[in-house]
């Protein structure tokens, strides 16, 4: 749950009846499909629908859930959908690491439950993942509530375009550091990336398991970060197909009161701080560390004083681009 996540309402919603939730498959699962849930209402059935349209392929679904009250998850269990309750809200990464222990699919599509999977997407992205046999995460395109196309793909952070981004984005969001750190020029293309969304994520299961998951130290946000420069690092690729589109409604816990608005702005800043020192580690890189953590602390500040400001950089180029030619 990296970052800023948003997606398009009903954009790719099938017609009532249209599509049943899974149902077991004789065949062993080729995917393990783990949702970290808590409490996200209808939106969890829609998931659950659209996933029967978006794969041909024999699927188990996971709910890893953090401590839902509103029944929704106990609806949604059934043939093809297990319930695997975390014992509380012990955040993203960890739910998501306990949801995919203990099986043997090649492949793992982690997601949040307010994820609409486009006709065909999760294909799609298998289909890539044969093209880049390299690839540890391949993540699809993901279009907004207002039909833009969420920056889900981006290069790693550096300092200074990270600091530029954090200054700038939220009031001017075509800034060149955001523009060059979000990738956002021209049709987006598949192929490697730096780092993918993890609002919906396919993980090569012996990659992930190989570098040890999400890093449960992540309360949410950055995880996914996290993930693909570990990836990285042992050798793996992270890989943007822009041809798999998703909706992602976003925002389901942010609008349940004020209260968990501001601890979520919370909780960004301090992944935020965590990644990021752990980039600067060692004596010498003290003095950044300490400017990081008191301007993280300044923004987190102006953001509980301006929406606009915790919401960061809006999205600058519309999903259409995914119709047009690439170059």
């Amino acid at each position: 749950m990296g970052g800023e996540r948003r997606g398009a309402p009903g954009v790719l919603r099938p017609r009532p009846g249209d599509v049943t939730a899974p149902t077991p498959r004789a065949l062993p699962a080729e995917v393990r499909v783990v949702v970290v849930t808590y409490s996200p209402g209808e939106t969890l059935s829609l998931f659950l629908r659209s996933l029967g349209a978006a794969t041909t392929a024999p699927v188990a679904v996971v709910l890893a859930d953090n401590g839902s009250d509103d029944g929704s998850v106990e609806a949604a269990e059934g043939p093809g959908v297990r319930l695997l309750r975390t014992g509380g809200n012990v955040g993203y990464g960890r739910a998501a690491n306990l949801g995919a222990a203990g099986g043997d699919e090649p492949w793992l599509l982690v997601a949040n439950p307010d994820v609409e999977l486009g006709p065909g997407s999760l294909d799609t992205l298998l289909a890539a993942a044969a093209r880049w046999p390299r690839a540890g995460a391949l993540g699809p395109a993901i279009r907004t509530p207002a039909g833009d196309l969420y920056p889900s793909a981006r290069a790693f952070p550096s300092l200074g375009r990270g600091t530029a981004h954090a200054l700038l984005g939220w009031w001017w969001p075509g800034n060149p550091a955001t523009r060059a750190y979000r990738l956002e020029r021209g049709a987006p293309v598949e192929g490697p990336t730096g780092w993918l969304s993890g609002s919906c994520l396919l993980l090569r299961r012996s990659a992930f398991e190989a570098v040890g998951g999400f890093d449960a130290g992540f309360f949410m946000y950055f995880e996914d970060l996290d993930l693909c420069r570990r990836l990285a690092a042992a050798g793996w690729q992270s890989v943007h197909v822009p041809s798999a589109v998703v909706a992602h409604t976003g925002g389901h816990a942010t609008q349940r009161d004020a209260a968990t608005a501001r601890a979520m702005l919370a909780a960004h800043h301090a992944s935020a701080y965590r990644y990021l020192a752990a980039q600067y580690a060692g004596w010498r890189w003290a003095p950044v560390r300490l400017v990081l953590r008191v301007g993280l602390a300044a923004r987190g500040l102006l953001g509980r004083i301006s929406p606009k400001v915790g919401e960061g950089a809006q999205p600058t180029r519309s999903a259409d681009v995914l119709e047009r030619p690439a170059g």
